[in-house]
């Protein structure tokens, strides 16, 4: 074990090796644990998990340099042992491995329940989006469950795939056009970078002698003098030497002893400084959901990646099954789009002319715009509750024209889903979950999510709307399903419920009042009060839970908030046109 105190500071860095492994059968050693504790000092940014992800690849590459990473979070394990060489099937192919930036597994999770109330599975996304982008340029990056190829995370392109001649070119013996290789336009700032003096640092002369016959690549040798890598990978000699070894290894002349202090130096606070890590190369910054931003990176330079869905799961890990750890887990990743979609890294313009498919890039937009949709969704579950206090009809009355458009619309959307359940072999159960979870986070968590992301990145306040406290702990298998964490998550489908029952009671009290003939197009708004309420009916079981079990805050502002709502609106009644024109007795015919 290495580790490296600095004064004035609690914090400290440390590499622990373990103790040596066995043999394998032609007499190698066998891969140990290496547990990895970065440096972490005030004043410093640590970024989280993506830089925490960042000095795992940096320390991997001074001790091991293997070709390949398997990234799993905290809360996953191993559940199939062949998942590893399913993964190699693809990057190690010689067609399509050399193309291949990851391969991502499907999530799975123990410990939900088995009506599966806030679609914690999330087998929409994982048995039909994540599937249906295989066929285009591949699955986005999750988080875990991913196998890598350490080429892609250094910020390389893949190499250009030859194209065949076509049938008219062979024909007319026209000559394939070759391409070329775009320069990256990221060239920075050059600046000296002050090195620790008692950091052991490896000069040219050791790299070369140890790394020759290793496997260079030589158009990255000649490309990138020894400033210009250093420039970007950071000042470490020997995870520069590492970055240019194609099969992996490290120098055979380094000693344990130097290669752990080399490990010290590459995860101090100040490596990165200067260099492209988290902006070109590595778990990139500016978003809570780095994962996103890596992989449209990677997916912009050209790579490919690949979904692997072997029968047995491969990975499995833990699902928050209560209903505000559920909510703030939606609201994270919400927020981390909201990010994206206003920086520079909007997929709406970011890297065109590259090498990223149109259809793969309508799939990112489609990842980072999703919570724009709570604006409209919030527009139309407030709508049915208005219809039934007010008397009046969001529908206005259509053509037959419209009616069959309508109509149209409808059957196939209706058919798309069922093509898509069939497809997967989602149930309708699974998807029915998907869409009341949907309708539930996009009134609470993306609503949120729009808001807290505008206020951070245009005003530069980092608002946090999602502290929670813990209730008492239950007894039973599934005791934090009823185990209550309060959060303002809570308060706007909260108020939206209260709102459309008070609808539907007053809606039914005027039609008992004015008598039958009112009956038939009170039917139309019940439909859509409902409609709202059956969404919100896995919520509203949530919040209930266990008697005495929703506090009594969120009682009261929801109740106040549908009670001013309602007032004012009945007040104000915005379908009444109450502006009178100029009496035409009075005003005459030049009026």
């Amino acid at each position: 074990m290495a580790r490296k105190q600095y004064q004035g500071s609690s914090w400290n860095d440390s590499v622990f090796l373990g103790h040596s492994g066995g043999l394998d059968t032609e007499g190698n050693e066998l891969p140990r644990l290496v547990y990895v504790s970065r440096e972490k000092r005030p004043g410093f940014q640590h970024h989280k998990k993506a830089g925490a992800m960042n000095a795992l690849v940096r320390v991997s590459a001074v001790l091991t340099n293997g070709q390949y990473m398997l990234n799993l979070d905290c809360d996953h394990y191993i559940n199939n042992s062949k998942a590893v060489r399913e993964a190699m099937c693809f990057l190690m192919d010689p067609n399509l491995g050399p193309q291949v930036c990851y391969v991502q597994f499907p999530q799975r999770f123990d410990g939900i329940d088995r009506n599966d109330r806030y679609a914690n599975r999330n087998t929409v996304f994982f048995d039909i989006n994540l599937r249906g982008l295989d066929g285009i340029q591949g699955p986005v990056y999750v988080g875990t469950g991913c196998v890598f190829n350490r080429t892609a995370i250094y910020g390389y392109e893949p190499p250009i795939k030859a194209k065949k001649p076509g049938f008219l070119a062979s024909l007319c013996g026209g000559k394939k056009k070759t391409s070329k290789s775009k320069k990256r336009s990221s060239d920075k700032k050059k600046s000296n970078k002050h090195v620790d003096s008692s950091v052991p640092v490896f000069n040219l002369e050791d790299i070369e002698e140890g790394v020759e016959g290793a496997g260079f690549d030589d158009e990255k040798s000649v490309l990138m003098s020894q400033m210009s890598l250093e420039k970007r990978f950071g000042q470490s000699a020997a995870f520069v030497a590492s970055t240019l070894m194609e099969y992996g290894g490290v120098p055979q002349s380094s000693t344990p002893e130097s290669l752990l202090k080399e490990a010290i130096h590459v995860i101090s606070c100040g490596y990165e400084d200067k260099s492209e890590w988290g902006t070109e190369i590595g778990w990139i910054y500016g978003s809570v959901t780095e994962d996103i931003l890596t992989g449209f990176k990677m997916h912009a330079r050209g790579w490919r990646s690949v979904y692997c869905m072997p029968k047995r799961p491969a990975f499995k890990g833990s699902a928050p099954i209560n209903l505000s750890d559920r909510l703030n887990q939606v609201l994270r990743w919400a927020l981390g789009s909201v990010e994206i979609l206003f920086s520079r890294h909007c997929p709406l313009w970011y890297g065109y002319g590259g090498r990223l498919k149109f259809l793969e890039r309508f799939a990112y937009i489609n990842t980072t715009i999703y919570p724009l949709t709570s604006l409209p969704l919030l527009v139309y579950c407030i709508l049915p509750a208005i219809c039934l206090l007010t008397g009046k009809f969001i529908m206005p009355e259509i053509s037959n024209l419209a009616s069959i458009w309508f109509i149209a619309l409808f059957l196939s959307i209706f058919a798309t889903g069922i093509l898509e359940m069939r497809w997967s072999g989602v149930g309708i159960d699974e998807w029915w979950r998907n869409e009341q979870f949907w309708v539930i986070g996009g009134i609470s968590a993306h609503l949120f999510a729009v808001f807290q992301g505008l206020l951070k990145v245009l005003a530069g306040i980092d608002t946090n709307f999602t502290v929670t406290s813990k209730a008492n702990d239950e007894e039973g298998d599934f005791a934090e399903l009823y185990m209550f964490k309060w959060t303002t998550l809570l308060i706007p489908p909260t108020t939206i419920l209260i709102i459309n029952m008070v609808g539907v009671v007053a809606g039914t009290s005027y039609a008992i009042n004015s008598g039958y003939q009112s009956w038939g197009p009170l039917f139309g708004k019940l439909f859509f009060a409902f409609w709202v309420i059956v969404h919100l009916y896995p919520f509203l079981k949530g919040l209930m839970g266990r008697q005495n079990r929703t506090p009594t805050i969120v009682i009261v502002w929801a109740v106040l908030l549908a009670s001013i709502f309602s007032l004012l609106w009945v007040r104000v009644d915005p379908f009444t046109t109450r502006l009178a024109g100029p009496n035409i007795q009075t005003c005459g015919i030049n009026c």
